[in-house]
């Protein structure tokens, strides 16, 4: 029995390493810590297809941007926009922490449609949570992306939102006689 493990990344080259080498280490490195036997783990690279529509891309995103100093309003604006201009739905990110003063706190971004309970949370939203280690403390991101529906299932969910009414084209009507029916033939 063989057990195939598929890592959906931004940049797969740097997964694989020159050559392969760092898939392959990595390969062993499971095999190892979760004591599977030798030649049955397979690991494999793959390319995140949209990633302004993957909220672990985005988090990771908004995290290095803060990490690099730029203020936490532009990050996030910066990630909302994106976000959306790649055909979400909504879009969320909170932050929270110690931002700029010693007190902490939190601040929310949002944009677009979001619903935030019942069954389409499963299926529509896209969560991740990061942690962000500042000179000041942690800083907590919380990104949440709302899909929009495609039929194809590409970009979104197949299933659409439950309460999306489709409003069906009337059917033709059949014309009949001019004179009305009454049981037996009416005499004018």
């Amino acid at each position: 029995m063989r057990t195939e493990i598929i890592i959906r990344a931004t940049r797969t080259q740097s997964v694989l390493g020159e050559k392969g080498r760092r898939i392959r280490e990595l390969t062993s490195v499971v095999q190892k810590r979760f004591k599977f036997p030798p030649e049955t783990v397979e690991l494999y690279a793959e390319k995140v297809a949209n990633r302004g529509l993957c909220a672990v891309a985005q988090a990771e995103s908004l995290r290095y941007k803060l990490l690099g100093g730029l203020a936490v309003r532009r990050a996030c604006y910066g990630v909302l926009r994106f976000v959306m201009e790649s055909g979400a739905k909504g879009c969320e990110v909170i932050v929270s922490g110690k931002l700029r003063a010693q007190r902490a706190k939190s601040m929310k971004f949002k944009d677009g449609y979001m619903v935030s309970s019942g069954d389409p949370t499963r299926v529509y939203l896209d969560t991740a949570v990061r942690h962000v280690l500042l000179r000041q403390g942690v800083l907590g991101i919380k990104v949440r992306i709302m899909k929009d529906w495609d039929p194809s299932g590409r970009q979104g969910p197949r299933m659409p939102l439950p309460d999306v009414v489709k409003v069906q084209e009337p059917k033709e009507e059949e014309l009949y006689s001019d004179k009305p029916y009454v049981g037996k033939e009416a005499e004018l």
